[in-house]
């Protein structure tokens, strides 16, 4: 035995020297934990690959450690109008939004206090990874930072900045971080100030991007379906080119002083509801005080345990509350929220989340709030972790606070959080003078909260190994073809269809739907909002468990249980759990579905926040064009259940709504004779065939069900604005109903064309509002069609300055009169089909989408056949088919337009100019 032992020793030590020798040239391994392994190249670049089988994308993201932190004077927001300069093209990739759409990528890029990243997610293939390295490579070194792509990109950042303005919570978060941190560039908005981004030189662009992407600045994540080994020499083959620049990065030295004051502001601003914010100063995101501190801030605000949701939400003070530590490279905050009604008492409300959190040191956290604070937040890493693509991005963030393995151990420090160290944290940080929210008081002893020195990451991380490695799944084939194959059919007793499909996953997770379909047009209109609260009202309460009791048992069974829509006249619950917790998940949903208890407290909380959501969105830009376009297209009368209704109606409806209507609607309708349960994942077939027999088969519908009809209803085209005082941004919207349903031999043309038109960020519409002109941060078309019946729309949506959109208008008739003219290229046309087609696979190759896939397909009577059918026509396609196909549905004269901003304000500047003159 001991020489076989010495024989296996002496193999595993030659196999680890071979491993080493067939790493490529210049290429070091550093560590591995769980799944993740990190490599160092010469030129500095981390790269960090986490191989997943079970996926059928593959996500390349790239992280640069520099962000709002590392600004000027003079240059806030410059990271962030960098990020978007990096989508404008570079040396060996001209234009990349094309490129995209050409490999079927889901793409984006985002910039925080501490980091910039950049990612693809895409299928998993050879050519696609190749390109996304290459394209990662390219523009990491030789992007367009040009003057002319400043001069357009800007007004779209400051398009984005305009869009912050509108939201009040945001405005009120940036003015409380500006009032706490008086020279720290925390204290600092990352979008930037206006006359920043108006006015910053290219040159001081150009030098920024020249000092800070660089490999040593970068982490390069790769996770999916790939082969590490060949991933690796790839990585090395496309990044190793680029030497490792000679310049140093300077650690930022500006050091936020010790807080000697309690300090207040106050923000007044056009709006509907009422918002408090108290921020406390916190340590950096590596120390070891952040894990008590993150549940510290569970225990006080969590949904529906917290103490300040126990003492504002549910005594109606406060229609929500929020808490949380904003984890950062360097000291931040720690912060505590309260949304308030328009006819609320803020001041009260105020003295309440004050007097809640600092009386957490009085009264310690029980066993039971700390056990499920810890249980929530460990959850959420679980169930992250058994997601590739997700952690994927997720690494942005610990990478950004100094090292990617932070992530791993934050987990394991919540693990040992004792309620001593909750208390610790408490006494230490929830401090009067270490607070920002009211006026300065002046004291004869200042309590002041000594901030930690940033902490050693090396030294807290050494030797650090992780928990065991999360199992694989298999290789999926996402094409309908396969997933027929092995997908399962059979009907209950009662008429509920069943669609299962098992596979191995990585985690052995299952995600699955039940949906269940109710009543008709005649029942369920003119019932108020009763039949759109059931299903909210469903997770608030059994007559078995709480509202709480329901989500301690989903938290620990590592569960997810949602309403995610449905219809009309149904209603879709979405699960995701493991396989091992997959009964007792199914066995707590039947009961919520069977067995509400309608408390009314709850009632009250539910209705208090649709309320309060509504009065938001009274003055809200985008709310009111968006919907005042579509009541206009889609008319209705009032009381009918099709009818799309405006912030005021829904408050009206809402105000009448009663807890017994609610009832009344479910006990007449509610039932599974008409529904559907699908099942994705890893699970016995067999095993959940009869566990669905018991929990749902007996369960017959009470009254009757008929699909509700739709069906084409003209509408003269208007050109109408609304005004919204106080606003920086407004929205644009244009619309037509359409003689349309899934069945018209015209839909398969119609869909791809809006693909083309406005389907994303390589469409036309963004290439030429947004990337061209530089008008609109956001903008994009849409086209529905009915599965059965002739009811389809088409709309376009685009936000924008109030001054600028007249211009936007102008642009969107200009393209809707050239796509009539002339139609696609071929070129156009080619790409299209290849990222149509491949995103389509990927909507397949994601469990929780096929699950609704699968769902939608049970209801319409009909298999992957058709998925199948509608992307053969789709290939077929010719660009006079398509051009043929947009002739005969869109009618330019017959499309209406809505937009809604602060147009009188604009106006009112502009006569001033003119009279200046």
């Amino acid at each position: 035995m001991r020489r076989f032992a010495t024989l296996v020793a002496a193999c595993l030590t030659l196999a680890g020297m071979l491993a080493a020798q067939t790493l490529p040239t210049g290429v070091k391994k550093v560590t591995s934990v769980e799944g993740i392994t990190e490599y160092r190249l010469e030129n500095g670049l981390q790269v960090l690959l986490f191989p997943d089988p079970s996926k059928q994308t593959a996500t390349v993201n790239v992280t640069y450690k520099v962000g709002s932190l590392h600004e000027g004077y003079g240059e806030t927001g410059m990271a962030h109008l960098l990020e978007h300069m990096l989508f404008l093209g570079s040396k060996n990739h001209l234009k990349i939004d094309e490129e995209f759409r050409a490999h079927a990528a889901r793409s984006n890029g985002s910039t925080s206090t501490d980091r910039t990243n950049y990612f693809e997610t895409f299928p998993a293939t050879d050519e696609n990874l190749k390109w996304a390295l290459e394209l990662e490579s390219d523009r990491m070194v030789n992007s367009f930072v040009a003057k002319e792509a400043l001069d357009k990109e800007m007004t779209v950042v400051r398009n984005e900045f305009e869009r912050g303005e509108n939201m009040p919570s945001r405005v009120l978060f940036q003015r409380v971080l500006s009032t706490a941190f008086i020279w720290h560039n925390y204290g600092k908005s990352t979008i930037g100030a206006k006359s920043d981004l108006e006015n910053v030189s290219i040159e001081r662009l150009q030098a920024f991007y020249k000092k800070y992407y660089q490999p040593d600045n970068a982490v390069l994540v790769v996770s999916g379906k790939i082969d590490e080994p060949k991933t690796l020499a790839l990585v090395a083959e496309t990044f190793a080119k680029i030497p490792r620049p000679t310049r140093k990065i300077e650690r930022p030295y500006t050091v936020e002083p010790v807080q000697d004051g309690e300090r207040f502001v106050t923000v007044r601003r056009v709006g509907d509801t009422q918002s408090i914010l108290a921020v406390y100063k916190t340590p950096d995101g590596a120390h070891p005080d952040m894990a008590a501190l993150n549940l510290l801030t569970t225990i006080l605000a969590d949904t529906p345990s917290g103490r300040l949701h126990k003492a504002l939400v549910e005594s109606k003070k406060a229609a929500s509350v929020g808490a949380g530590v904003w984890p950062t490279s360097e000291p931040g905050v720690m912060l505590f929220s309260a949304t308030v009604r328009k006819d609320g008492n803020l001041d009260e409300v105020k003295d309440t989340v004050l007097r809640v959190v600092h009386d957490i040191v009085k009264e310690p956290p029980t066993k039971e709030e700390l056990e499920r604070a810890r249980q929530a937040e460990l959850k959420q890493y679980e169930m992250a972790l058994n997601n590739s693509e997700s952690i994927g991005l997720m690494l942005s963030e610990p990478i950004a606070r100094g090292d990617w393995r932070l992530f791993f151990l934050d987990r394991d420090n919540i693990k040992k959080v004792t309620s001593e160290d909750v208390i610790r944290v408490a006494k230490h940080y929830l401090k009067e003078d270490n607070r920002t929210i009211g006026l300065f008081r002046p004291v004869e002893a200042p309590d002041r909260a000594e901030i930690p020195a940033i902490t050693d990451r090396e030294a807290i991380l050494k030797d650090f190994k992780g928990s065991a490695v999360v199992a694989q799944g298999e290789a999926f084939d996402p094409s309908p073809e396969n997933i027929e194959s092995r997908l399962q059919r059979s009907t209950l007793p009662n008429g509920m269809k069943l669609a299962l499909l098992p596979k191995k996953t990585r985690g052995a997770t299952v995600h699955g739907t039940v949906t269940l379909h109710f009543a008709d047009l005649e029942s369920a209109s003119n019932r108020g909002r009763a039949p759109g609260m059931i299903s909210g009202m469903l997770m608030r309460g059994t007559k078995k468990h709480t509202r709480q009791q329901i989500q301690d048992e989903l938290d620990r069974l590592k569960a997810r249980v949602n309403p995610a829509g449905g219809g009309a006249n149904a209603v879709r619950f979405a699960l995701e759990t493991t396989r091992e917790n997959l009964p007792a998940t199914l066995k707590l949903l039947a009961e919520i579905l069977r067995e509400p208890a309608y408390p009314e407290n709850e009632f009250d909380q539910l209705k208090n926040s649709a309320l309060s959501a509504n009065e938001q969105a009274l003055r809200d830009p985008q709310a009111l064009g968006f919907l005042t376009l579509r009541q206009h297209i889609a008319p209705y009368a009032k009381g009918d259940l099709r009818r799309t209704r405006l912030p005021q109606e829904e408050i009206e409806e809402m105000k009448a709504t009663t807890l017994d209507e609610v009832k009344k609607f479910y006990n007449e309708f509610y039932g599974a004779s008409n529904a559907e349960f699908t099942l994705v994942g890893d699970f016995d077939p067999a095993e959940m065939k009869t566990l669905a027999g018991q929990l749902f088969g007996d369960w017959k519908s009470p009254g009757k069900y008929t699909r509700v009809p739709f069906a084409y209803r003209p509408a003269t085209a208007i050109n109408q604005s609304i005004e919204t005082p106080d606003k920086e941004n407004a929205v644009f919207t244009a619309g037509m109903p359409l003689k349309l349903s899934e069945k018209d031999p015209d839909y398969p043309a119609l869909t791809f064309a809006n693909y083309l038109f406005g389907g994303g960020m390589s469409s036309r519409l963004f290439a030429r509002v947004r990337t061209k002109e530089g008008l609109s941060y956001g903008v994009g078309s849409g086209i529905s069609a009915h599965p059965v019946y002739d009811d389809g729309t088409f709309t376009v949506t685009a936000i924008a300055a109030p001054q600028n959109v007249a211009k936007v208008e102008a642009v969107f008739k200009e393209e809707i009169a050239k796509l009539l003219k002339d139609g696609f290229t071929d070129q156009e046309i080619a790409e299209g089909k290849r990222g149509w087609l491949q995103g389509r696979a990927v909507d397949r190759s994601q469990d929780q989408s096929l699950a609704g896939i699968l769902a939608t397909n049970e209801f319409e009577g009909r298999t992957l056949a058709y998925q199948a059918e509608i992307e053969k026509k789709v290939a077929a396609l010719t660009a006079q088919q398509i051009v043929e196909a947009l002739r005969r549905n869109i009618d330019p004269a017959k499309i209406s337009y809505v937009k809604a901003g602060d147009f009188k304000k604009v106006a009112a500047a502009a006569a001033a100019a003119g009279a200046g003159k």
